[in-house]
């Protein structure tokens, strides 16, 4: 399929620090893939997203995942649990993207079946680096799932 007949990749950036998600979402709009940035500021907006609730009944389901451990209302871990044990959104790439590199954390993420942990670099330009390079990695190397157009309820 050519550039330009390709569907954007649906990205849902759950971050809560202000500066990061501005930060995130001005790199994506740069991006050289067309990109269609959901984001919510906790878990609990999070979750009502991806399970199609309240005012989000019309959400599309994203392809990719970006999701940031600390979280206010409901945190990264809960939510990472969360999707991947409900059959419809398991398949969706998680991608743990936070400030922690502690070891626990690394580890409980696996275990919960993250697709990759990256820790948030501190500088600027290096952040602005990790998204390019989950641009180049996640949306133009992997095959990403198909997703369901709706959660199934139940």
């Amino acid at each position: 399929m050519a550039d330009a007949e390709r569907k954007p990749v649906k990205i849902l950036l759950v971050e809560d620090n202000p500066g990061d998600l501005g930060l995130m979402e001005e790199a994506f709009a740069q991006s050289d893939v067309q990109v269609h940035l959901t984001s919510a500021q906790d878990g609990e907006v999070a979750m009502e997203i991806l399970l199609q609730r309240g005012r989000y009944l019309d959400a599309s389901l994203p392809d990719l995942i970006l999701l940031d451990l600390n979280l206010p209302k409901k945190d990264g871990r809960e939510v990472l649990a969360e999707i991947k044990a409900h059959e419809s959104l398991r398949r969706i790439p998680v991608v743990v993207l936070t400030s922690s590199a502690a070891e626990s954390d690394i580890l409980a993420a696996y275990d919960l079946n993250a697709n990759c942990y990256i820790t948030k670099p501190m500088r600027l330009q290096e952040l602005l680096d990790v998204v390019k390079y989950i641009e180049v990695f996640w949306l133009t190397i992997v095959k990403l799932p198909p997703s369901p157009v709706h959660v199934e309820k139940g």
